[in-house]
């Protein structure tokens, strides 16, 4: 099992120098797509969602079909770590922990070669772009994936803050719902010396930002829990002699629920259009990144206590979800499943920030939970 370790510790970090960006994981899916081809015992399907990939443990008796999801990309950070292995590639890097979740994976893929399955399907997932909330949707609506049948969906995300190798979990919601939306308003431009004539949209953005933030309720314990945060604001242009006519807004929002969610939105919007109307201004607004809350199925939470139980980890509940997005969101809203925190330090770097190194420890733990999971599901 050493030897196996080692090599999968190189595979990790092969993955941390070279990370790619969301939609832009082509070397990254190549690059394990040899691995895979190596085992020689598996069902491949490519191009899933542009780079994705599905690696599929067939035992040909009926039995339930288990998906496993691994996310492909890393995030556009320049990492600052001296590691032997840090990103050779400017301006990018796995400061989320990707490289590892694949690396388990993978580790899973060459256990179940050699101890296969005796009855169901495990499907293993390679996801392009989580980080921007849009791999999961194009994973489920690509017709590759569409027709496949799955009976439950699993995944982990390490969490730093938390024991080396503790297992995480929450029935009901275990990350937020998250939309980030830019409200644009427009006025009409005229002479700094003369504002009079023209219509300046910066009251209008004083009001805004005013009313949205009556409407946080930032109480984490809370079930009615919503949060809108201001990520950017812009008025005008450094151009003295002019009034200002344009302004952008950019918030992301976050709530326990996707109905609580669109609520929260819904008031944003309505507190836009009656501002922007009260100061005779145009106003317009997009959504960027979407994640759905993952919602973990009682039954799916249950079978992750038991592997843990079984495997003599330890076995944290969480009093409430954690505040970030992750669009494995998207598979629990469509499939009963279970995403799942797995510790990775508590004096480790946070998720995102540019000294966060995955921590090799916990590879063999997250393997050895989900085969867990698969022996309690399939035997």
């Amino acid at each position: 099992m050493n030897l196996v370790l080692d090599h999968l510790v190189s595979v990790r970090r092969h993955l941390h120098q070279n990370p790619d960006i969301s939609g832009f994981e082509e070397k990254t899916s190549e690059f394990l797509l040899t691995e895979f081809i190596k085992l020689n015992t598996s069902e491949i399907i490519e191009k899933i969602a542009g780079f994705g990939f599905l690696v599929v443990f067939d035992s040909k008796i009926e039995g339930d079909s288990l998906l496993f999801r691994a996310e492909l990309d890393g995030l556009p950070i320049q990492e600052t770590s001296e590691l032997p292995y840090k990103s050779t590639i400017n301006g990018k890097g796995h400061q989320c922990g990707h490289d590892g979740h694949m690396t388990i994976l993978l580790g899973l893929a060459l256990f179940l070669t050699k101890h296969p399955i005796q009855k169901g399907k495990v499907s293993l997932l390679f996801q392009p772009a989580e980080e921007t909330g849009e791999g999961a949707t194009a994973v489920i609506t690509d017709k590759k994936f569409a027709n496949l049948k799955f009976d439950e969906v699993f995944a982990l995300h390490n969490l730093p803050g938390y024991d080396y190798g503790a297992i995480v979990v929450k029935e009901n919601a275990f990350t937020a719902a998250v939309k980030s939306m830019v409200i644009k308003l427009e006025g009409k431009t005229a002479h700094a010396a003369e504002p009079e004539n023209g219509i300046n949209p910066a009251l209008a953005v004083a009001d805004i930002l005013q009313k949205v933030e009556a409407l946080n309720f930032n109480h984490p314990k809370d079930d009615n829990f919503k949060l809108a945060t201001l990520i950017y604001v812009n008025i005008g242009s450094m151009a003295y002699g002019v009034s200002a006519a344009d302004a952008e807004l950019h918030y992301t929002t976050r709530s326990w629920s996707n109905e609580n969610l669109d609520d929260l939105v819904s008031d944003i919007l309505d507190i836009v259009a009656s501002v922007a109307a009260n100061h005779r201004l145009k106003a317009k607004h997009f959504f960027l990144e979407n994640f759905y809350a993952n919602i973990n199925d009682k039954n799916s939470v249950g079978i992750v206590r038991k592997a843990a139980d079984n495997l003599g980890l330890q076995l944290l509940e969480n009093d409430f979800p954690f505040k970030w997005g992750e669009d494995f969101g998207y598979f629990t809203k469509k499939y009963k499943g279970c995403l799942f925190g797995l510790g990775a330090g508590k004096e480790h770097p946070a998720l995102h920030h540019p000294d966060y190194d995955f921590p090799d420890e916990i590879i063999e733990t997250g393997i050895n939970i989900f085969k867990g999971i698969i022996k309690e599901r399939l035997g």
